[in-house]
């Protein structure tokens, strides 16, 4: 991937509860291909070392966080799933020690990480070692080339000490902001998403590099758009959301939690944000309840299909990789279908008609 005003390098992380895995690519002064950056930062298991004038996690000192004793007088609550009851007693608990960090990740120094010029941040869970490994071979290579072992080998893994669930992705992804907040503050654009997305990382950064914002100072936000829905109350859904976690029957747009991109000032601006507003359990809504208090909108994007990609015949393969080649990103993936379609899209020899190319991004 060359690129005429700068060297774009990648590097990742992936974020465990919690696992995050995070890839970076950085910003450099020369013309060249992409190259590797390489670190060779020690791991800091539970007590992140911080330097003098660096300012102190906020993890770091975390006392426990109590049980909302108040929560079974609320009407109703006895009714309620066991884990919507946990989910209300614990939802004002933020601050949880962290387990795996790479605190240089983006460099020697906060400031450093205005070279990085997208930081992928992929949402894991601890069991899923083979999506990580395959995005580690694949899109979310470190044109360099998981628990403390995996860490140690790779240093891509953010872990938090919370129970990892459904009902946990919102607390995820704030822990995930405030490590971006004090490790990575000057980072121009990331990508959210999930361990089981397909990416075309190359497309991404030809995009955001031709977005009008390639310092990531103003506000971008894109995805798949979503509006016009609200909760959905009935009990036996995965994303059953019960009056008594949200009174309010509508959503503000938001884009599908699959994947999305954003500018490191949304990004800031969304954890700013985020301090005065109540979690809600679904973390792609509680994105949108962020922007909206901030006055900023989500937008749609083709290229982007959290809902997966239509093909337009049943008498084509659906895995042809020319409906592929184009897009942003796609969920759901399996491990071996990421890795066949990586293969695939980067073939030297390949060759798609048109109709293939236009087809997919209808």
């Amino acid at each position: 991937m060359r690129r005429s005003a700068h060297v774009v390098e990648t590097c990742l992380l992936l974020v465990v509860g919690a696992l995050c895995m995070v890839l970076l690519f950085q910003r450099g002064d020369s013309g060249r291909d992409l190259r590797v950056r390489r670190q060779d930062s020690p791991i800091a298991v539970r007590e992140p070392p911080v330097t003098k004038g660096q300012g102190q996690l906020l993890w770091k000192t975390v006392a426990e966080c109590k049980e909302n004793a108040s929560m079974p007088n609320i009407s109703g609550f006895s009714s309620l799933p066991l884990h919507i009851k946990d989910f209300l007693r614990y939802r004002h608990c933020r601050n949880f020690p962290i387990l795996l960090d790479v605190p240089e990740k983006c460099g020697k120094t906060p400031q450093d990480s205005s070279d990085v010029f997208l930081l992928l941040m992929i949402k894991s869970s601890p069991a899923n070692y083979d999506r990580r490994e395959v995005i580690r071979k694949t899109w979310g290579r470190e044109r360099r080339e998981n628990g403390a072992l995996e860490n140690q080998e790779y240093q891509d893994v953010l872990q938090w000490d919370f129970h990892d669930s459904f009902y946990n992705l919102t607390l995820k992804q704030i822990l995930f902001l405030q490590w971006m907040e004090e490790r990575c503050p000057q980072v121009h654009f990331l990508l959210n998403g999930d361990d089981d997305i397909f990416a075309n990382t190359g497309n991404m950064v030809q995009f955001l590099q031709g977005s009008g914002n390639s310092a990531g100072d103003k506000h971008l936000f894109v995805g798949h758009l979503i509006r016009y829905v609200g909760p959905i109350r009935e009990p036996g859904s995965k994303y059953y959301v019960p009056v008594q976690v949200q009174e309010s029957d509508s959503y503000p747009p938001y884009c599908g939690g699959g994947g999305f991109l954003l500018s490191g000032y949304t990004a800031r601006t969304i954890y700013n944000m985020s301090h005065s507003i109540t979690l809600l359990p679904i973390d792609d809504v509680y994105m949108g309840m962020c922007l909206q208090k901030a006055g900023l909108e989500p937008v749609s994007h083709i290229g982007v299909r959290t809902a997966g990609l239509h093909i337009p015949s049943q008498n084509v393969d659906p895995y042809d990789p020319c409906f592929y080649r184009e897009i942003l990103l796609v969920h759901r993936f399996l491990p071996f279908e990421i890795l066949v379609m990586w293969q695939g899209i980067n073939e030297p020899g390949l060759k798609c008609g048109i109709s293939a190319t236009v087809n997919s991004m209808l």
